[in-house]
């Protein structure tokens, strides 16, 4: 049964919301997804009606997007490559999952309504054949929606941040001789700096979409101009969300 999804707003109090559940993200991580699910897939049916539409969750994991997007009356496809990383939460893949690399999405050109990937592209070699991929599998009229922590952003370390100022490869050290383990996203292997300008450049001289949006996904609408200074956004906007159209 679908989900009546609530019209999205991107306030302060919003945004307050969400950096108080990130501090949850390692000890609750079913309340910190949870709460970033819901708030995307109202952000994303802003943009598109997913109602019967076929979703590409690229990256999704365990399937906290995948389970809200088929609430709100979606078809998902929950495609990852990594089948542990799928059956953490339950056990189980999501319902439909597909094993496959974000680098080489296994679907067809053409195929899905909408291509949607939260904060998974600095966790790739190639940002831009992601990219690609994405822009790929979705059909002509139909919508990408990628977002990613960009790597200056004072969560761009993830969890060295952030010692991460000071180069990725010194706070993967620091965080290792702190706790006795290197931390799961490691620099130069599963977490890579990926920059606001890089993105908007891509985006915007790529031929096959048209740039519908580019701003930071979790802030209040009013501070969306932070995008349009350079130096100051790849600090500020913490994380950089684009989604386009597929000419």
């Amino acid at each position: 049964m679908e989900t009546p999804q609530a019209p999205f707003r991107a306030t302060l109090g919003r945004s307050v919301r969400l950096l108080g559940a990130f501090r949850k993200e390692q000890t609750d991580p079913d309340f910190f997804y949870g709460m970033l699910a819901r708030d995307t897939v109202a952000q994303l049916g802003s943009y598109t009606d997913l109602n019967g539409a076929l979703v590409a969750d690229v990256g999704g994991g365990p399937g906290y997007f995948t389970e809200v997007l088929r609430a709100a009356g979606a078809r998902p496809v929950c495609v990852d490559c990594d089948a542990g990383e799928m059956m953490a939460r339950a056990g189980a893949a999501p319902e439909g999952a597909v094993l496959g690399s974000a680098l080489d999405i296994p679907l067809a050109t053409g195929s899905v309504d909408v291509c949607f990937s939260s904060n998974v592209l600095e966790h790739v070699p190639d940002p831009w054949r992601m990219g690609e991929e994405m822009i790929r599998v979705t059909r002509p009229g139909g919508v990408v929606y990628l977002s990613f922590t960009n790597w200056l952003s004072p969560w761009g370390g993830h969890e060295t941040s952030p010692w991460h100022y000071l180069g990725g490869h010194r706070a993967a050290a620091r965080y290792t001789r702190r706790y006795g383990r290197p931390p799961k996203n490691v620099y130069g292997s599963s977490l890579y700096p990926v920059s606001v300008g890089a993105a908007l450049r891509w985006a915007r001289r790529h031929p096959d979409v048209r740039v519908m949006d580019a701003l930071p996904r979790y802030h209040p609408r009013w501070a969306r101009a932070v995008i349009h200074v350079p130096g100051l956004r790849e600090i500020a906007s913490w994380n950089l969300l684009l989604v386009l159209r597929r000419r």
